[in-house]
């Protein structure tokens, strides 16, 4: 299931719960959204390692995962993956509504079939596009409460959006070598790292622009954009040498979605 990628999804889906609340949500709707999110997100990555059991055991990232290391077949990991997709749909459907459902049957077909199928072993801006099924959770746990959709999630699902390249591109830099091996074409791979870091840039200035758009939508205080400036810079600040500095680069995109996070959730009562 991945529970460690998992657990980044329920960082945004929490904060989205809390801003269409505004304020505490349901406790009813937030245990459903939080327990049928990491089943669908689990349900994907477990699809996700079905279809890529071939090259998962060309990349030593990836050489001991539970099909690769023959814990698991592969039918096994397609049943588990089945049950756990009905199980966190039904969740949905009878505890929340039929918009967070069909999101959350939006976001489980974009990964498996938009990003591992369609487009990760095809093109360079493959996480670029694959990435929206990332940023789905905000969507859903905004629908789970109003049962429609608002500007404010539209600009916190933009938030993921930008943040996802930066975030997985550090990460393809230091297992550029693992993604080359598997014929995998990730940006580090098929372009020069001057280019890499140039998109890197424009990824991470339009995240900071839909973080303060964000939290305009929001009707946050002051503090709220200092506080997210703050993080912008001490982010941007490590993009000066992605090569060098891709291990930290991972690591503060992690703090960064966090700490934002945070600072939505303490927004919506101050």
């Amino acid at each position: 299931m991945k529970l460690r990628v998992v657990e980044l999804l329920l960082v945004t889906t929490l904060p989205a719960l809390f801003l269409a609340a505004d304020g505490i949500p349901p406790f009813d709707i937030t245990i459903a959204t939080l327990i049928g999110g990491t089943l669908a997100a689990g349900a994907a990555n477990a699809f996700n390692m079905v279809i890529e059991s071939d090259i998962d055991q060309l990349m030593n990232r990836t050489s001991k995962r539970p099909i690769v290391s023959n814990q698991v077949t592969e039918n096994q990991a397609l049943g588990f993956a089945t049950i756990i997709t009905v199980l966190s749909l039904a969740i949905f459907w009878f505890f929340t509504n039929p918009l967070a459902t069909a999101l959350t049957v939006s976001a489980i077909a974009f990964y498996v079939f938009g990003y591992t199928v369609g487009l990760k072993r095809r093109t360079s801006q493959n996480i670029v596009w694959g990435g929206i099924a990332g940023c789905l959770p905000v969507l859903i746990g905004w629908a789970a409460i109003t049962n429609t959709l608002s500007w404010t999630a539209f600009w916190f699902f933009m938030v993921i959006f930008f943040w996802t390249p930066p975030h997985f591109w550090a990460l393809a830099i230091k297992y550029k070598d693992d993604y080359a091996a598997a014929g995998i074409p990730m940006l580090p791979v098929v372009a020069p790292i001057g280019k890499v870091a140039q998109q890197m840039w424009f990824h991470t200035m339009a995240m900071i622009v839909t973080s303060f758009l964000t939290l305009v939508s929001a009707g946050f205080a002051p503090w709220a954009y200092i506080v997210t400036g703050m993080l912008g810079f001490v982010f941007a600040y490590q993009l000066r040498d992605p090569e060098k500095n891709a291990n930290s680069i991972f690591h503060g995109s992690i703090s960064y979605l966090s700490v934002y996070s945070i600072v939505l959730v303490v927004g919506v009562f101050l």
